[in-house]
């Protein structure tokens, strides 16, 4: 897809792990989306802390969930100016509030290659940091222990998981991350389990990524329906636990306009407190956080809805911005983000997040959804 667009590509399991890849529609079918100009940095804003390692060698048992697709999501980027040096890590508790899932193919890789230069600092600034876990594929039968397994876990350690449900039909527009469920009512039933394991201590979750600001490519009664599945999700996981925290696709500050944006996210539920907590944005892109702060308020003022309304952003590659030339596909020059916090000091936004796990390739400098260490080692130094 263009710049604006936004993909996460996702594949089937391997080894009892479900893989969730990601990557840009390199045809460009999205021609229609409009231009991203250049985004201002936030000096302001440095690269978060890295959190301590020591965990890094300890492996657990893991349920088939996929931390962080790798993929892309909305691409293209304004460009923001490159920051010529790069800010420091620096430590905070509010990061050890998220859970960090124990496997993962950036951990796999620290794991396995003790003697690599790169190690160390792969494995404190991007290993030590908690990611999301994404869950996707249409598995009925496994879906609610599974993600059981992920928030029981997190609840054991009093941290906060990021789930990502990513089963919509008709997803990415039949491009690299096409799958999901069969229709809607398959949909509708995968969600129902897929609540049945959140428990009842508080998660975030990081409802389809894609699923709102990439709807043009369907009908008007198609992205009706869409949007009245999406509207039941967040109602269902909130009914199963109320500390759950529901978040929906506002895209990114590239792509479309805040209140056009706001329209189809309310038709989606987001501005009823019954579904939402609020919006995510700049999954698996690399707009600027300032940028994305000014967009995601200006979606919020634009939704309506409850004063209690937030937004959280992937945080995750941003710390350069993004490129000049709206390159999506593991583009040089990207470093990573602020590190993911629930403490943000910014108002209406709750959380920075690593949606997308660094270091997992566009699909350009390693495999689709593949942990690519040069590439993760040039984010992370």
């Amino acid at each position: 897809m263009v710049a604006a667009a936004s993909v996460v590509v996702a594949v089937g399991t391997a080894a009892g792990m479900l893989t969730a890849l990601g990557g840009e529609d390199p045809g460009g079918a999205g021609a229609g989306h409009p231009r991203v100009t250049h985004s201002v940095r936030l000096d302001a804003l440095p690269v978060s802390p890295s959190p301590s390692v020591s965990a890094v060698s300890s492996r657990s048992a893991s349920p088939s969930v996929s931390p962080s697709p790798t993929a892309g999501k909305p691409t293209s980027a304004p460009s923001p100016k490159r920051n010529s040096t790069k800010k420091e890590p620096r430590s905070t508790d509010a990061a050890a509030r998220l859970y960090r899932h124990p496997d993962s193919q950036v951990l796999d890789w620290v794991r396995a290659h003790p003697g690599d230069p790169r190690r160390d600092v792969i494995a404190s600034r991007i290993a030590g940091h908690p990611a999301a876990v994404w869950f996707a594929d249409h598995t009925p039968a496994t879906i609610t222990s599974r993600v059981r397994a992920v928030t029981a876990a997190g609840a054991a350690q009093g941290r906060v998981p990021v789930l990502v449900p990513y089963a919509i039909p008709d997803r990415d527009c039949g491009g690299h991350s096409e799958g999901g469920a069969p229709d809607l009512d398959a949909y509708d039933a995968w969600i129902d389990r897929f609540a049945a394991g959140l428990g009842s201590g508080e998660v975030i979750v990081v409802l389809e990524p894609d699923s709102v600001a990439q709807s043009e490519c369907l009908t008007a009664g198609e992205r009706a329906d869409r949007f009245a599945s999406l509207a039941r999700a967040g109602r269902v996981m909130k009914d199963a636990d109320p500390a759950a925290r529901v978040y929906y696709d506002a895209g990114h500050s590239g792509w479309h306009a805040p209140a056009k944006q706001a329209g189809w996210l309310k038709q989606a539920g987001a501005a009823s407190a019954d579904s939402s907590d609020g919006v995510f944005s700049n999954v698996s892109n690399f707009h600027a956080t300032a940028d994305e702060v000014a967009y995601d308020r200006a979606v919020l003022d634009a939704l309506g809805g409850p004063a209690s309304l937030g937004a959280v952003i992937d945080t995750s590659r941003n710390g350069n911005g993004a490129p000049a030339d709206g390159e999506w596909c593991d583009p040089d020059g990207r470093s990573l983000g602020r590190a993911p916090t629930l403490t943000t000091g910014m108002g209406r936004v709750d959380a920075y997040l690593w949606v997308k796990l660094p270091g997992e390739s566009d699909g350009c400098r390693g495999e689709p959804g593949t942990f690519t260490p040069s590439y993760a080692y040039d984010l992370a130094r």
